[in-house]
């Protein structure tokens, strides 16, 4: 869900709500991925850039209304992996994986780094006090021979 450009606060709670429904109808949603707009190069400039408190309260308001959902991103490439790393205190349990090289948030602006060593995503969940699991596409734990 894209937010942070031209929506106001009851757009994103009735956009959640219908996720909700869809998913107590499909069961089809395996996790809620929230990207904030970013508002370089493109035509609607730069009205609004969400702040890191608006992300945060975003992963904490989408995990409350979406507990339907298993899995909830706080993708680092467009938080930083600083406030990814909190994020996982307001509810998200993914941070997305090492990627290779990100191009699309950083032709819009981003300036995060454009990938993470698996070293650097562990080292960061470990500080936030949790686990680190590396998944496959579906949830499931990969586990590698030692």
């Amino acid at each position: 869900m894209l937010y942070g450009h031209v929506e106001r606060p009851e757009h994103k709670v009735d956009h959640l709500l219908r996720l909700r429904a869809l998913q107590d109808e499909t069961g089809g949603f395996n996790a809620f991925i929230p990207l904030a707009y970013h508002p370089e190069n493109n035509y609607l400039g730069l009205r609004y850039q969400t702040t890191g408190l608006d992300d945060l309260r975003h992963v904490a308001a989408s995990r409350l209304v979406l507990d339907n959902i298993p899995h909830l991103k706080a993708y680092w490439v467009m938080v930083t992996p600083k406030l990814a790393q909190i994020a996982l205190s307001f509810g998200a349990d993914d941070l997305d994986g090492t990627v290779v090289e990100e191009t699309i948030y950083h032709m819009a602006g981003a300036e995060t780094a454009q990938q993470l060593t698996r070293a650097e995503l562990e080292r960061i969940v470990r500080a936030a006090g949790f686990e680190p699991v590396e998944r496959d596409t579906l949830y499931r734990p990969v586990h590698r021979a030692a």
